[in-house]
This record gives C-alpha cells, structure tokens and sequence, in this order.
C-alpha cells in the first residue's frame, strides 16, 4: 500500500489543458449557461421580432395578443399537468388519450339542472383523477417505464372513447350552450379562459413552490434516492402527482369541449407534442434546465406566437407541424445541456 502510494505521489500530474482549450471550454459553459437560463425567452423574442417585421400591424395587435392567450389556455392547463410528472423524474403519454375521453364525457353528461352540470364535471375530472392513479400505480408498483406504461394506458383510455362514443362525436345539447358561453365569455375586458389560465397556474405554483408536497416532488425529482433516505415516501409522491396530471387533462378536456361545442373523439391528441414542447422549453427558461410552472406558461405562449405568426402568413399546417417538431428538439436540447451542467459542477464541488 505504502509503495502504491510513493508511485501515486511520483506520478507527473496531468498536464493543464492549452489556453486556448481553457478559453473555448469557457466559452462553451457560458453560453450553455445563458441557454439553459434564457434560451426561450430568447426565441420568444426571435419570434416576436421576426413577425413584427414581416406584419407588425397585424401581429403586433392587442386582438391577436389576447388570441394568442385564448389559443394558449388549453395547452397550458394540460401542460402544467405534465409538469407536475416532469418535476418528479417520469413522463406521461397518456395525456392526450385522458383529454379526449374527458371532452366526449362532458359533451355526453352536461345537461340538467346547475347542480347536475357541476356533478358532470366533477365526474369527468375524477375519471382524469383515476386514469392518474393507474398510471401512477403502474409505474411505481409494477415497476413498468413510464414511458412504456402511460402510452399502454393512453391505448386503454382510445379504446374506452370509442365505447363511450361509438365512433361519433358527442355534441353539446341545448342545456349545454351555457358551457360554450362561459369559455366565450369575459370577465370586464378579460375573457373567462384567460382567468382560468392563471387560477390554475397560480394554484398550481403555489402548490409546487409553497407546499410540503410540492417540495417533496421537487426533491424526488431532483434525487429520489436521497429522497427515498430521507424519509419521503417516494411511490405515494409519484402517484399523486400523476394523479394531478391526470386531473388536469380531463379538465383540459372540458375546455376543448367549451371551445368547439362538442367532444371529438381525437380532440386532445393534438395537445401531447405541444405540451412536451412546452415543458421542454419552460425548463430552458430562468432556471438552469428545471420543470416550473412559469416556464411552461411562457412555453406554450412561445409555441402559441410561433403558430399564430404564420397562420397570419398563411403558412401550411405541415410547415407548423415541422416547427412544433424542431422547436421541441431545440427545446430539449437546451434543457438537457442546462442540466448536465448543473450537475457536473455540483459533482465538481
């Protein structure tokens, strides 16, 4: 041992990297760095620029600025749901499948009296609630990847639409047009899914930022198994927060039912491309490669300003698509970097 260690203390050190190499690697961690802290704030600003100076008097507009909100709410309430997942280390593809089920259910059960339209609604978000709570108990008690478990159970819930609707649409009924209105109409000058946009996200910062959960989510995610060692009962804290996106994409749901007046049996799959792209992007956004509630609002208004700018264009749904599809790219791209940063000086210290 004592001869190990005069070899180890006669070994030449390694050589300090070149200064150039040194500047370049400076370099390199600084402007992952600003990416990872405001990269998106950065292609927002891009893309207001550029639409600007393409057509400011159009897109520049307070109409379209409260359009583009409007065209936001949905996505940033089933968004926020995958959040909550993101945050503690899994993923939920269901999503989607959980805001179809939950748009044909309302359309299929609003009717009646005031009491028994609440009660519909109650109903819609507790089968979002159990839809969660089997993702959930899946992942953690059976041990099946998340990724693996919740598009299964997304395939389960597709297959539980069509039962339900046998293949058609489900329209709102007379009794329903109340519904359509709320989502139509404003409090003052705001328009009502507006302020649910903000009640839901405010709530759900306050849960994540100001609770013992939220902190536990935040710890799970960040390293379950000190977590796990410092007495957080890990397997419950993952189930609820798949319980809570689950939640939130049926009452994503609602509101897409609100919004066309019926419920499509394929309504909300369109949300799961852009509710990870969101995510993805809020991460990249005043933290260094974190999940949070703010970052996925101005997420999916970056995703929201970049399809409205060229829907006033009249650019084609396949280039919007292509941007969707580069845009989640460079999101995660960002965030991954922003964390492996992150975690390497944490290492280094």
């Amino acid at each position: 041992m004592n001869t190990a260690r005069h070899i180890a203390a006669d070994a030449p050190a390694a050589p300090p990297p070149p200064p150039d190499q040194a500047g370049a690697s400076s370099v390199t961690l600084v402007a992952v760095k600003f990416l990872g802290r405001y990269g998106t704030l950065l292609v927002l600003a891009l893309l207001v620029l550029v639409f600007s100076l393409l057509d400011g008097s159009r897109f520049l507009s307070f109409t379209n600025f409260q359009n583009i909100l409007l065209q936001s709410t949905i996505s940033v309430v089933i968004a926020l749901g995958l959040t909550v997942v993101l945050v503690v280390g899994e993923f939920d593809l269901s999503i989607g499948y959980t805001a179809s089920l939950a748009g044909v259910l309302t359309a299929g059960l609003y009717a009646g009296s005031a009491g028994g339209k609440l009660g519909a609604i109650g109903l819609v978000l507790a089968v979002g609630a159990l839809i969660g709570l089997v993702n959930g108990l899946i992942v953690t008690k059976l041990g099946v990847n998340a990724l693996v478990g919740t598009l299964g159970i997304g395939s389960v819930v597709m297959g539980a639409t069509y039962i339900v609707t046998s293949g058609v649409p489900q329209s709102l009924d007379a009794s329903g047009m109340d519904l359509i209105q709320v989502y139509l109409g404003k409090l003052g000058p705001i328009p009502w899914p507006i302020i649910i946009l903000f009640l839901i996200a405010g709530v759900l910062w306050l849960l994540l930022n100001r609770t013992s959960l939220g902190l536990e989510w935040q710890a799970v995610g960040g390293n379950r198994t000190a977590a796990e060692l410092s007495g957080i009962r890990v397997h419950r804290v993952v189930i609820f927060a798949f319980v809570v996106c689950g939640i939130l994409a049926a009452a994503g749901g609602v509101l897409i039912t609100a919004n066309v007046g019926s419920g499509q049996i394929a309504g909300g799959q369109g949300y799961l491309l852009s509710s990870f792209a969101a995510a993805f992007l809020g991460s990249a956004c005043l933290r260094d490669g974190e999940f949070h509630v703010l970052g996925t609002v101005i997420g999916v208004v970056t995703v929201a300003v970049g399809f409205n700018g060229m829907a006033i264009h009249g650019v084609s749904t396949s280039a919007q698509f292509i941007f969707q599809g580069l845009l989640l790219i460079a999101a995660v791209g960002m965030s991954t970097s922003a964390r492996r940063m992150v975690s390497g000086r944490r290492v280094g210290h």
